[in-house]
């Protein structure tokens, strides 16, 4: 199993949620590029972390 943090920076508000986009590593492309975020999680956070798992069979 491998796991990757990966940073996530304020890019609009919308209704009801906020906005992410990926911070890529240097040289890397994006893993997930952007997401959103319900305000009632995110708050007033301008900086998110997400990390994933992969699993094998």
């Amino acid at each position: 199993m491998s796991e990757k943090a990966i940073k996530f920076e304020f890019e609009k508000h919308n209704k009801n949620s906020i906005r992410y986009k990926e911070v890529p590593e240097n040289g890397m492309p994006p893993v997930l590029g952007s997401i959103y975020v319900q305000k009632w999680f995110a708050g007033d956070s301008k900086n998110i972390e997400v990390t994933i798992k992969t699993k094998v069979k």
